[in-house]
């Protein structure tokens, strides 16, 4: 999942920073492992560089007039603008643009190491007085920054839908999803983290043993595009809850989503300057963050970037998230509903323009039943139309260059032998961001459209022998992110469920963990690693710190040199004794 550079498919785009992976979308620049694309260029830290400032973009409200020095957290103009880092002199600059028109919407500094530096300072400070803190203390102020969210949830769609071209009623539910997750997180955070007392044991039963969970420090986020509030607040709002200061580098697509969410947390928290703090930018701003003397990184991109992301936390072995992107598979039996199968896969295929990590893209279903599954699925999705209006199923490529990814894809596979059930390579023209649904079938395996992350609104649905080849193929692939099972009961999906690779699966259902934010989500292989939601995502922003405490002096104590040997040496023999008859 990359992000590319503006180019010429983007009307009236002007030069944007350089390319970076943000978002977990592939980039057609050049091939990399397991498919994914990387950027052509790169620094010495294997990340892009941003291209010459971009004099053209209007300064919009919200953005750094680059004309005169600002202070953290302030305009120009001295308004407030959220944790937002600001230079003290007059720094480059990148226009956000509309991916539907190609429109100038804002303009924003590129953050340089010494600007991102600064920004992890300041969240510093703020983080020590916030880590000191009672959980229900900061519940109070997390719950207080989700009711700012929901109340400003018209404001905050309404910039999400402008720089993703997805459709407001999507980016509600984008929203939504948000301060479900944001208020269990600040709701639970001190039940999961508090100290916990663990048994001693008979060599150490005068300790009285204790484990808590501590804040790390500061984390800094790296979020994607595709769902520019719901991905990274999987990591900020927990991180948060646990504790800890964050510093956030959006998408350079949606830099205003950021710095609107850091102006809505200064607004609800107003005691905690730069506790939650935004910095903007592309690559080289991700970079300096990495470097920058964080406690975590948290990252949302491809498996490529993943890696010289990583490489740049290892320097200094700062700990590192990651959150990869999918191929995710979805298994019919013979059993199954067929209807609803279809419904799933279509909303799961085409919702947002296909460009969601643990979106359908492979569906295995048994040969019985798949010509009645791929007649139901072309039906549901022939009505789809894509656009920018307010009846449109789903939105833009956000990325312009990504419609290619799609066309490349869907050729390639009807070129190996594959069959278009509906629509086909010129449903991905070569001007124009809107694809059309395509529904490939009888793909081979070692195609791209089955191997590669296709981050579109397509979907490949291939007959199977029958259950046990459907779970070999679904865990064929490298990634392991998400998965679904229509298998007719639930038992027997269940069943299913639990010989699938992935990270989480979905029984009668597509994407239904992503409502439940109790439960942890990431993935494996080439999806990455660690979680994010749930008690393991608390748990994720946070390091165990064992204590004992001496509560009496031990009949034998086996660690002074005042204890003869020959006590000592009777101890041992009486535990070996035991330890020899459990």
């Amino acid at each position: 999942m990359t992000h590319t550079t503006e180019n010429a498919d983007r009307p009236g785009g002007a030069t944007e920073p350089g390319s970076t992976d943000t978002a977990g979308q592939p980039d057609p620049a050049t091939t990399g492992p397991a498919g994914h694309t990387e950027p052509a260029a790169a620094d010495t830290s294997g990340l892009t560089e941003p291209a010459p400032t971009d004099p053209s973009g209007p300064t919009a409200p919200g953005s750094t007039d680059t004309a005169a020095p600002t202070e953290p957290g302030s305009t120009a103009d001295g308004t407030r603008a959220g944790s937002v880092e600001r230079r003290t002199s007059p720094p480059g600059s990148f226009t956000s643009r509309s991916p539907v028109t190609g429109e100038a919407l804002a303009s924003y500094p590129v953050h340089g190491p010494l600007d991102v530096d600064r920004a992890v300072r300041r969240a510093r400070a703020a983080g020590t007085r916030w880590a000191a803190l009672s959980a229900g203390e900061r519940r109070g102020h997390l719950l207080r920054w989700k009711r700012e969210l929901a109340s400003s949830l018209g404001a905050v769609a309404g910039i999400v839908a402008a720089e993703t071209g997805k459709p407001r009623q999507d980016a509600e539910l984008e929203l939504l999803l948000t301060l479900e997750h944001l208020s269990w997180a600040a709701r639970n955070a001190g039940r999961v983290l508090r100290r916990r007392r663990v048994r001693s044991g008979a060599v150490a039963m005068h300790q009285a043993a204790t484990v808590v969970r501590r804040p790390l420090g500061v984390v800094g986020v790296i979020g994607p595009w595709n769902y520019p509030v719901y991905t990274p607040m999987g990591s900020i709002g927990y991180a948060l809850a646990a504790g800890n200061a964050v510093v956030f580098k959006p998408s350079e697509y949606t830099p205003g989503t950021g710095v609107l969410l850091a102006e809505l947390f200064d607004a609800a928290v107003p005691g905690y300057a730069g506790l939650f703090t935004v910095v903007t930018g592309a690559a080289a701003t991700g970079g300096a963050l990495a470097r920058s003397g964080v406690d975590k990184v948290a990252f949302t991109g491809s498996p490529g970037t993943a890696r010289k992301v990583m490489a740049v936390c290892a320097e200094s072995l700062t700990p590192f998230l990651a959150e990869c992107g999918g191929k995710d598979a979805v298994v019919v039996t013979a059993g199954a509903d067929l209807d609803a199968a279809a419904d799933a896969i279509v909303w799961g295929a085409m919702g947002n323009a296909g460009q969601t990590c643990a979106g359908v893209e492979r569906v295995y279903a048994v040969r019985q039943v798949h010509a009645a599954l791929c007649e139901k699925v072309v039906e549901r999705a022939r009505g789809l139309r894509p656009g920018a209006g307010p009846d449109a199923a789903y939105g833009p490529m956000t990325m312009p260059d990504q419609t290619a990814v799609v066309r490349r894809h869907v050729q390639d596979a009807l070129a190996a032998g594959a069959g278009a059930a509906l629509g086909g390579s010129e449903s991905a023209p070569a001007a124009g961001a809107f694809v059309e649904p395509v529904v490939l079938v009888d793909v081979p395996e070692d195609s791209p459209a089955m191997t590669e992350e296709t981050f579109g609104p397509t979907v490949a649905v291939n007959a199977v022998a029958d259950e046990d080849e459907a779970v070999r193929r679904a865990n064929a692939s490298r990634y392991a992110l998400g998965a679904a099972v229509f298998g007719g009961s639930r038992r027997a999906g269940a069943a299913l469920a639990s010989r699938l690779r992935a990270g989480a699966v979905s029984v009668d259902s597509v994407l239904g963990f992503a409502a439940v934010p109790a439960l942890p989500f990431g993935g494996s292989g080439d999806s990455g690693f660690g979680r994010i939601h749930g008690a393991d995502g608390l748990r994720a922003f946070t390091t165990p710190q064992s204590v004992t405490v001496r509560r009496f002096a031990p009949p034998v104590d086996l660690t002074s040199f005042a204890t003869p040997a020959a006590t000592k040496a009777r101890a041992v023999a009486l535990m070996r004794w035991l330890h020899s008859r459990r």
